[in-house]
């Protein structure tokens, strides 16, 4: 079973002005003279950790790791709510990590993502498959409708997890149950900490359920980061991710000569398999993994085998 690397450090950083008032905090790490490798966070709004670092070989791979857009420390932050998300969508983040792939000079690199880092990996690719070598995706997100349904209404994830459902559903006046997304927008954007840091701590208390087969506590945020993540989830989930009326699956003739793989929980809650199974079943050339012993995270044993078994392949 293959295990995380040991921890590192960034050997440099820094913050790229990528227009429209923003910048963007990147760093690198591992071997600057290795084969270039980007990471994707997920979210979105969730920023980078320094486990991320550790899907890699360090000795074999320039890891690039980035915050996307007004989250993490890249600025201005989600944090305040007077920060407008208007210039934070999907072309905007496949462009910043463009622009990132010019400013470090890099010519083409391997990109990983897993949950909302999968639909911007899949996003980059098709806008720039030269620039490509390798796709690395977990927890499949494709952003369609009925992906929405199954998390923010009572017949999908809520079946499963009744109590974290009720706390979610219930920090929302009954009258508004109708539609709990617009009413978590309606909070969530108020000036008001009094509105806003209520429905924030609700809304994340959800996204949070769920994320491992086996329970785990879940992330310690203090009031500015959960605000953040929540202003920037709610705004690409309300807005179906920014993606193109076709969806993802349209687009995967431009990248079938990519070299892929597709790791994906048996029992993942946030991205359930099948959205994994219709990319595969329209990209058969990927190569398709679900793990029978694990749920949406990453670090799961099974799931952290295969992605690192990938980026080990891919390294050469």
């Amino acid at each position: 079973m293959k295990d995380f690397y040991p921890p590192i450090e960034p050997y440099d950083s820094g913050l790229l002005d990528v227009g429209d008032g923003n910048e963007i905090y990147w760093e690198t790490c591992g071997n600057p003279d290795g084969k270039p490798a980007l990471f994707l966070h997920g979210g979105p709004g969730g920023g980078i950790l320094p486990g991320f670092r550790r899907f890699f070989d360090p000795a074999a791979y320039r890891i690039v790791l980035f915050d996307q857009r007004n989250c993490g420390a890249s600025r201005p932050s989600a944090a305040d709510p007077g920060v407008s998300l208007a210039r934070n969508t999907t072309a905007h983040l496949v462009a910043d990590m463009e622009r990132l792939r010019e400013h470090l000079s890099v010519e083409r690199w391997l990109v990983f993502g897993g949950s909302w880092g999968s639909t911007l990996a899949l996003s980059y690719a098709q806008a720039y498959p030269g620039r490509v070598t390798e796709l690395v995706l977990r927890g499949v997100y494709l952003v369609r409708p009925s992906d929405e349904t199954w998390t923010f209404t009572p017949t999908g994830a809520a079946r499963l997890f009744p109590a974290e459902w009720a706390a979610f559903r219930d920090a929302i006046p009954a009258a508004e149950h109708c539609d709990l997304v617009a009413a978590y927008g309606r909070r969530i954007a108020d000036p008001d900490p009094a509105l806003h840091l209520p429905a924030a701590r609700a809304w994340m208390g959800w996204e949070f359920s769920a994320n491992t087969l086996l329970p785990v506590d879940p992330p310690e945020l203090d009031d500015a980061a959960i605000l953040l993540f929540a202003r920037i989830t709610h705004h690409y989930i309300s807005n179906g991710g920014f993606l193109p009326k076709e969806g993802l699956l349209a687009g995967v003739d431009r990248i079938r000569h990519i070299p892929a793989v597709i790791v994906n929980g048996r029992y993942d809650m946030k991205t359930p398999p099948d959205a994994a199974w219709d990319l595969h079943q329209a990209w058969p050339e990927a190569e398709f993994h679900v793990v029978e012993d694990a749920g949406h995270g990453g670090s799961e044993p099974g799931t952290r085998h295969h992605l690192i078994d990938a980026t080990d392949r891919f390294r050469f």
